[in-house]
C-alpha cells in the first residue's frame, strides 16, 4: 500500500473537527497533519499569501479577496464555522449606545476586512440603514490578504491598544469583538435585542452568517487533487460524528448548492463595504473545486 499523502493542516478546536484532529477519523490515503495556530486567523495570512498549508481553515471574507486578486488557494464547499453576529457589537455600559447613534461614531474593529465585522455592517444596513461609509472605523491590523487597500474611511490604530481598553479609554465608541468578546457586566450590546433579530435573520435565511471555510493549497490541489477528495470526505465524516437537529441552527454547512444563497449574499455585502475589487460569481469561486470534488459533492 502506497504512503499516504501528507496535507499540513491548519483547523480550529471544534465538535466537528475533533474526531479527526484526535484520529478517531482517519485515511489510509490523506494524513493530515495538524498545525496549532491559535487564535486561527494567524493562519490566513500565510495561506493566502504564502501557500503555507495545505489545508486551511480561512474566513471567508479573506477567502473571497484572495479569489478576486488571484492567490493560489482552492475554496472547498465546507463552513466550519458560523455565529450570529449582532451580539459581537459592543460599547462600555459608561457609556452606552444605540444603533442609531452610530451615524459618525468611531467603531473598532481588529481589521477592517475581518467576516465578523463584515457581518455586523452587513445587519447595521439590514436592519438600521446605516451605512458602511455613515461610521469611522477604526483598525488595529492590516489585511491578510496583501493585496487588497482599506478605503479611504477606514483608519490604522496601530498603537497596539486592546479593543476592550479603546472602549475604556473612550477612543472608540463602539467595537467588534468575535471569539474574544468579554464577559461580565463592563461591556452592553450596541443591539439590545440581539438575540431576537439574529433569530429571525436565519428564519428568514436559512443559515447561519458563514465565519470559516476550508481552503487548499493551489499546488496540492494540482499535484494531487485525489487527496483533496479525500481531505473533503473526512470532513463530512468529521462532521456527521455531531448531531445537528434538523430545525436548529447548525455552524457547519457543506456543498456547492446549498453554499450559493450563502455565498451571493456574501458577495453583495463585501461589494457594498468596498472589500472586493469586482463582483464575483459563485460559480467562479467554487470552479476550482468543483473540478476536483466533482458536481456532486454534497
Amino acid at each position: 500500500m502506497p504512503e499516504p499523502t501528507v496535507l499540513r493542516t491548519v483547523l480550529a478546536d471544534h465538535p466537528h473537527t475533533a474526531a479527526l484532529k484526535s484520529g478517531e477519523i482517519r485515511s489510509d490515503r490523506v494524513e493530515l497533519s495538524f498545525t496549532d495556530v491559535s487564535p486561527v486567523h494567524r493562519a490566513f495570512a500565510p495561506m493566502v499569501r504564502d501557500e503555507a498549508y495545505d489545508l486551511s481553515e480561512l474566513a471567508v471574507v479573506t477567502a473571497l479577496q484572495a479569489i478576486a486578486y488571484g492567490r493560489p488557494i482552492v475554496l472547498l464547499p465546507a463552513v466550519v464555522a458560523s455565529r450570529f453576529q449582532r451580539g459581537c457589537l459592543i460599547a462600555h455600559a459608561s457609556r452606552p449606545v444605540g444603533p442609531q447613534e452610530l451615524a459618525g461614531a468611531r467603531i473598532g474593529v481588529r481589521s477592517y476586512t475581518q467576516t465578523t465585522g463584515m457581518w455586523v455592517r452587513t445587519h447595521l444596513a439590514e436592519d438600521f440603514g446605516l451605512a458602511v461609509r455613515d461610521s469611522r472605523w477604526i483598525t488595529q491590523q492590516g489585511p491578510h490578504v496583501a493585496q487588497y487597500t482599506d478605503p479611504e474611511f477606514v483608519r490604522r490604530d496601530a498603537d497596539g491598544t486592546s479593543l476592550p481598553d479603546l472602549l475604556r479609554e473612550g477612543r472608540v465608541d463602539a467595537a467588534v469583538l468575535g471569539n474574544d468578546l468579554p464577559g461580565g457586566d463592563e461591556f452592553v450590546r450596541v443591539v439590545a435585542d440581539a438575540s431576537a433579530r439574529d433569530e429571525q435573520w436565519w428564519r428568514r435565511h436559512g443559515f447561519v452568517p458563514v465565519n470559516h471555510m476550508v481552503a487548499a493549497g493551489e499546488s496540492v490541489s494540482r499535484e494531487d487533487p485525489a487527496a483533496i477528495r479525500e481531505a473533503y470526505a473526512l470532513l463530512r465524516r468529521a462532521d456527521a460524528t455531531v448531531e445537528h437537529p434538523v430545525g436548529t441552527p447548525s455552524p457547519t454547512l457543506f456543498g456547492f448548492e446549498q453554499l450559493r444563497g450563502p455565498l451571493e449574499l456574501i458577495i453583495d455585502a463585501c461589494l457594498a463595504q468596498g472589500l472586493l475589487p469586482r463582483r464575483l460569481d459563485v460559480d467562479e469561486v467554487f470552479g476550482p473545486a468543483r473540478d476536483i470534488l466533482g458536481d456532486d459533492a454534497a
